[in-house]
């Protein structure tokens, strides 16, 4: 624990200058190495997430915030990439995620679409999400709440209705690739030797300044916008993280390379300290003792996160979701490996970034 500590306490004292996009690819920051306790022991935290150990990384450039809606044009453009959402569903591979015997939904159900956020006008069961998630037949990453929808205006805002594949496909083309559970969650914290609830400090509003886009009012059906905005924020909205890194919290879920488990923090932690991990080879149900379906770990909770629902906006909160899955409020960003040349990522920005938002 004491070389831990010494550790941290150097990374943070090289931290002080934020390296960004002029001095490595475009619109990335660059991440330190460092060693940092994964997880957390909070009592009040979720199961999945506990216990804390150690972890080691290698340094990395990380986006500086969520990938855009123009910067997914483009590489729909370059490429002519068909999304999850706009395509449709496939009955037989959803077969086999159903129980045995189940039958086949009308052909209306089955055509493109995605879930979006519908907000039901009295208070609901929070157990069954299904009072405010729709399938809604259109939805798409141009559509993301609807075919009435649109993100004409919205260039500078996070893309969303992408699932993992769509995510995947995009961090290919950029010459770049999804973090891992653990690149994100240390990036998240701003520095190797935070360990506050979240990535600001211990305070949900220091100051009565909100930090982050997350549901204000009582959630699912009345958002009162106290933070000035009742669905996805344009990035850089809200302050940065330590690291100068944006929406690490709240606004919209990211996208991670590993494969969820439940028990992933409790198999590290028993097996000792770990360099770069890259997270379960395979899913499985702890809890059952059996395979489970694959699902991809979600990061940084999103723009419908609160306290009577979920905090997710913490740093070691994760969540599963299967991997061909896209909604209203589940978007990504991408990194770079330090042993990548400079020139190995492609510009995805098309000119000057927006200018920081103040809520």
């Amino acid at each position: 624990m004491r070389v831990l500590n010494l550790v941290s306490l150097l990374a943070v004292a090289l931290q002080t200058c934020i390296v960004h996009a002029a001095d490595g690819p475009p619109g990335m920051v660059w991440i330190p190495p460092g060693e940092f306790l994964m997880g957390t022991d909070a009592p009040d935290s979720m199961s999945n997430e506990r216990p804390a150990h150690p972890v080691r990384l290698d340094g990395f450039w990380m986006d500086e915030h969520p990938v855009t809606n123009a910067e997914f044009r483009r590489f729909v453009r370059a490429t002519g990439y068909v999304t999850t959402a706009e395509k449709p569903v496939d009955w037989e591979e959803l077969k086999k995620q159903v129980p045995p015997g189940t039958s086949k939904p009308p052909d209306e159900r089955l055509r493109p679409g995605s879930l979006v956020f519908t907000p039901p006008d009295h208070p609901v069961d929070l157990h069954d999400m299904s009072g405010w998630w729709t399938w809604t037949t259109g939805a798409n990453w141009k559509h993301p709440d609807g075919p009435a929808s649109s993100i004409v205006g919205r260039d500078d805002y996070p893309v969303v209705q992408v699932s993992w594949d769509d995510a995947s496909a995009f961090a290919k083309w950029a010459g770049k690739r999804l973090p891992t559970e653990a690149e994100w969650e240390y990036a998240a914290r701003g520095g190797a030797g935070k360990h506050t609830r979240y990535h600001w400090g211990d305070e949900f509003r220091p100051g009565g300044k909100y930090m982050a886009n997350t549901f204000t009012g009582e959630f699912p059906f009345k958002n009162t916008a106290e933070d000035n905005y009742a669905g996805v924020s344009p990035v850089r909205a809200f302050p940065p993280n330590g690291f100068g890194l944006y929406d690490m919290g709240g606004n919209v879920w990211n996208w991670t390379a590993d494969i969820y488990r439940a028990d992933t923090h409790a198999l590290a932690k028993a097996a000792g300290a770990c360099s770069n991990p890259t997270g379960p080879e395979s899913a499985f149900d702890p809890t059952r003792d059996v395979p489970a379906f694959l699902e991809r770990v979600i990061k940084g909770g999103s723009f419908l996160c609160h306290p009577s629902y979920c905090e997710s906006y913490r740093p070691t909160a994760r969540r599963g979701t299967p991997p061909d899955t896209s909604s209203s409020h589940v978007g990504f960003r991408c990194v770079i490996s330090q042993d990548r040349s400079k020139g190995s990522a492609r510009s995805v920005q098309g000119g000057d970034r927006p200018p920081p938002r103040q809520p």
